[in-house]
């Protein structure tokens, strides 16, 4: 605390002395009394001198305040009190009047010197979040304003202190749940402190649930209407997101961008637009940027503009750009918001094309804002962001160029004039009085040009009509006509952009730029010149077009051929010369600002030079350029081969992504008529349905009507038919009985086959367990016989059980038959009775169709049976003759080895025979011969001395 003391040090006047003798007074009752309430009156005047004498007391008095936090934590009035103090003591955030008194006094740095001493006991820190989480109002609030001002003094310490402190950051979440405003407001400004510039804070900040809870304050304070609450959260929420990609991506999955939309529904009445509502909304508009910005990962960036369409979110900013009577820098950020979104995004791209003003006749929404661009009465902030949004529509959009592009041919130029199109606005831009709309419109047609070598060939055959009786001049000898007529600097350096961007990688357009033999003339004498700081500029990027007609040079044209145009520059210029000139542009400090990011932001329109995506191409180039200059003609020839074989090489892959988009194509519109063939076939099936339901209807009502005819001629035509009849049923009797004894032939016939098929299977099966298992393989070969027997026999059990259904079902049949009968039978006297009714026969009629069915479909059903049969009776006996075969070829086999053996058993014989000769005679010639009993004993005695030598050994 020397410092403090070297602070007090010196004479002072006023009431200074007696202060200091009060406040140490003071902090000694603090220190020594033992009553609390005598503590907590001593604290009480600490808090009433600390503002005044902020420098005494934070000397004196800042230990014992902290031994009151440590040990008086039961009594909240004496905490309060204490709080306050110490809050009063670091906090900078006096009054005025205080400052102004005081200001003999003050040190600049006195607050943060305080907060330092606070925190060198990370206790301290610790203490005071414990304080926080207290409910007591008289605790808490001062507890958070104390922390708040630590973090404004001491951010990164107090930072890390709580990041380390178990809970820290939690503890003060919780406060946003507050149901008292003060304390949530000011919780909301604690964290605001707390999240400066620390991504591990903002992380845990946002897992806490932090953008629920503040989109939610927002909703409840009304949105863009609330007072300074929602532009206190608008803040965080930008700590939390800004170059925070973990957190971006929580947000977008955590679907809070579709909660953004209801910020800018603005009314129809935009009259009133309070100053805090212009804030608020403009911070709405940097926080949707925020998510879209250019410096954010492709991939993050993309997937909010998807969600920023989806949700509608574009729609509403476009309503407010097109709306009346939003403020100015409302209006220019909204477009700076609006061109972020669509950058880069097809789908939002598309869209803002179709977007119209509310104008009669309507106009698109970017023939309007050019309109604004190349007006020199709009503001230069508006002007800029309008080029920036041109810039960001065309950016990555094909499409959209060529629809720019296609404005300034000649066909699709309106002939009435009644409507003004975006190509004419920059052809107006391009050559009107104003440096500031050259400029605009030279880069705008620039990025119209940008990676599209097509769009640049096109934009040659535009005419412009320069005075009546003239013949009309390209648009590219218009920009040199302009170029040489020494115009502003800023103008000139537009052109020029201009013009290395067409001819860049465009050899059709170099050859129409060096057809006109003033231009590499102007060109040479502009970089030879010794100039001005000011005209560098233009030098340099002289020197970079005359660089691009060399290296894009197709050798076309004889006069200017690479060789011939390196000569020139050698003679008149110098290659060192050449390149140090053109080393001017990267070395300028508005190409160093420029190359920064997208958006042109500048801050006076002299300073308007370059062009962000103009910087990228110039440091393509520069390099490139610098080696073309120094190649001598044999390299170019070499160089010249190996482009000639990349673009047939390009050629060919663009051939055939052709051919795969054709294919892609066709196979596309295949499957569209596979899909509305379908549906006109499922169309056509449903209509099938309700056609055959209606003729079922239809016919249900003929019989209906039929029925009702018979009613009348029931007695002229009774008698005759039902003897017709009748007659139908007793020929269909007969043949039904016909067929039931047919059948009943057919069953003896199968029956007795069967038998016969019993027997022979019996037969083989005797006859397979007589024989004898002599060999391995006779063995398999019989299981095999075994198997195919057991085989057959399942198929019989099959067979029988068939059958014997079949047999059922010829009883049914008979009983069916016998039913038939007896209905005839009683059928005959009813038809003989006259008085019969017509109801009864056309019953009886209908039974006996039915049972006619009946016989007949049951008849199919025993064909169909006997078919089968027929195939069963087939397959068995083939699996007979099978086994027939193999029980021949096994009695062959086992005749065969019994032959064998006996031949064998006859050789051992005789092999014995000799043998009992051969020993018979060496006994005779006296011999000793042995037995075989004895050879084998004197063997094993032998072994048996050999294994006790061994032993020995």
């Amino acid at each position: 605390m020397n410092f403090l003391r070297g602070v007090m040090g010196g004479p002072s006047a006023g009431p200074q002395p007696s202060g200091a003798d009060t406040i140490q007074k003071l902090c000694d009752r603090v220190a020594s009394s033992t009553l609390l309430d005598d503590r907590r009156d001593a604290v009480r005047a600490l808090k009433s001198l600390s503002k005044k004498y902020r420098l005494e007391v934070g000397i004196q008095a800042m230990e014992h305040l902290i031994h009151v936090l440590q040990t008086d934590r039961s009594d909240s009035e004496i905490i309060g009190y204490a709080l306050d103090t110490l809050y009063n003591v670091i906090s900078n955030d006096l009054e005025e009047e205080e400052q102004e008194e005081n200001s003999a006094k003050q040190v600049d740095d006195l607050g943060s010197q305080f907060a330092e001493i606070f925190i060198k006991q990370q206790e301290n820190v610790t203490l005071l979040l414990t304080l926080v989480e207290e409910f007591d109002f008289h605790v808490r609030w001062p507890g958070v304003k104390l922390l708040t001002s630590l973090l404004k003094q001491q951010g990164p310490q107090v930072q890390q202190i709580i990041l380390v402190s178990p809970m820290g950051v939690s503890r003060l979440m919780d406060l946003l749940a507050d149901s008292r405003e003060v304390i949530r407001n000011d919780g909301v400004l604690l964290l605001q402190q707390l999240t400066k510039s620390n991504a591990a804070i903002q992380k845990i900040v946002a897992f806490e649930n932090a953008f629920e809870r503040l989109l939610d304050i927002i909703t409840e304070e009304g949105n863009s209407d609330g007072g300074i609450v929602v532009e206190d959260c608008l803040l965080l929420l930008q700590n939390l997101l800004k170059n925070n990609n973990s957190n971006q991506n929580f947000f977008k999955e955590g679907s809070y961008i579709q909660r953004m939309k209801p910020w800018f529904e603005v009314g129809d009445d935009n009259c009133g637009w309070s100053a805090q509502k212009v804030t608020n909304l403009h911070l709405m508009l940097q926080l949707v940027r925020v998510l879209v910005s250019p410096t954010n990962p492709p991939g993050a960036t993309s997937s909010c503009q998807k969600a920023m369409f989806h949700c509608g979110l574009l729609q509403q900013l476009c309503t407010i750009l097109m709306a009346t009577g939003v403020p100015a820098d409302i209006l220019t950020e909204t477009i700076n918001t609006v061109s972020e979104v669509i950058r880069g995004c097809q789908t939002n791209q598309d869209y803002f094309a179709s977007v119209n003003a509310p104008s009669n006749p309507p106009r698109p929404a970017i023939v309007v804002l050019l309109m604004s661009m190349v007006n020199e009465r709009q503001p230069f902030v508006l002007r800029c962001a309008v080029l920036y949004c041109f810039q960001c529509f065309l950016y990555k959009n094909q499409k959209g160029q060529g629809e720019i592009v296609s404005t300034l041919l000649p066909s699709t130029i309106d002939a009435t004039g009644n409507s003004v199109s975006a190509g004419q606005l920059l052809c107006g831009g391009l050559f009107s009085m104003d440096s500031l709309s050259n400029w605009c419109a030279a880069v705008a047609l620039a990025h119209a040009l940008q990676e599209n070598a097509t769009l640049k060939e096109q934009l040659l055959r535009v005419q412009l009509a320069t005075s009546i009786g003239n013949p009309p001049v390209s648009l590219l000898q218009q920009c040199t006509n302009i170029l040489s007529q020494g115009s502003k600097v800023q103008t000139r350096v537009g052109l020029l952009m201009l013009l290395c961007t067409w001819l860049s990688n465009c050899s059709i357009a170099v050859t129409h730029f060096l057809h006109n033999p003033a231009n590499v003339p102007f060109l040479t004498g502009q970089i030879a010149e010794n100039l001005g700081e000011e005209e560098q500029l233009v030098q340099g990027l002289c020197a970079l077009l005359l660089g691009i007609s060399i290296y894009y040079n197709d050798n076309s044209l004889e006069n200017y051929r690479k060789e011939k145009l390196k000569q020139l520059i050698e003679k008149r210029i110098g290659r060192e010369n050449f390149i140090e000139k053109l080393g001017f542009i990267s070395k300028h400090e508005l190409y160093s600002r420029a190359a920064q990011k997208p958006q042109p932001s500048f801050s006076s329109p002299d300073h308007m030079m370059f062009d962000h995506e103009f910087t990228k191409l110039v440091k393509e180039l520069e390099g490139v350029i610098s080696k073309a200059i120094y190649k001598s003609s044999e390299e170019d020839k070499k160089e010249e081969e190996v482009k000639k074989t990349l673009e047939q090489h390009d050629n060919i892959v663009t051939h055939y992504k052709k051919v795969i988009r054709e294919q892609d194509q066709e196979l596309e519109e295949l499957k569209q008529r596979i899909t509305t063939l379908t549906s006109q076939n499922e169309q056509l099936q449903a209509t099938v349905t309700q056609q055959v339901s209606q003729i079922q209807q239809h016919k249900d009502q003929y019989n209906l009507l039929k029925v009702q005819l018979g009613k009348d001629t029931q007695n002229h035509n009774s008698h005759s038919d039902t003897f017709q009849m009748n007659g139908i049923q007793t020929e269909e009797m007969s043949k039904l009985k016909e067929e039931l004894e047919e059948w009943k032939s057919k069953h003896e016939l199968l029956q007795g086959q069967l038998k016969e098929k019993d027997s022979v299977i019996e037969k083989l099966n005797s006859s397979q367990l007589d024989m004898g298992m002599t060999e391995q393989s006779s063995q398999t070969s019989k299981f095999g016989g075994l198997e195919h027997n057991n085989e057959l026999q399942k198929e019989l059990e099959m067979l029988r059980s068939q059958i014997q259904l079949q047999s059922v079902e010829i009883s049914k049949l008979q009983m069916e038959n016998q039913k038939l009968q007896v209905m005839n039978t009683t059928a005959d006297p009813m038809l003989r009775d006259g008085g019969v009714r017509a109801a009864t026969s056309s019953e009886l009629e209908g039974r006996l169709e039915q049972e006619i069915k009946e016989l007949k479909s049951e008849v199919k059903a025993l064909s169909e049976e006997k078919e089968s049969l027929k195939q069963h009776l087939d397959s068995s006996s083939s699996t007979v003759a099978i086994l027939q075969d193999e029980k021949s070829k096994l009695q062959r086999e086992v005749a065969e080895s019994k032959k064998e053996q006996d031949d064998l058993l006859v050789l051992l014989a005789d092999q014995d025979q000799k043998i009992s000769a051969l020993k018979i005679k060496l006994k005779d010639l006296g011999v000793p011969v042995e037995d075989e009993d004895d050879t084998e004993s004197g063997d094993q005695g032998d072994e048996d001395e050999d294994g006790d030598e061994e032993e020995q050994d």
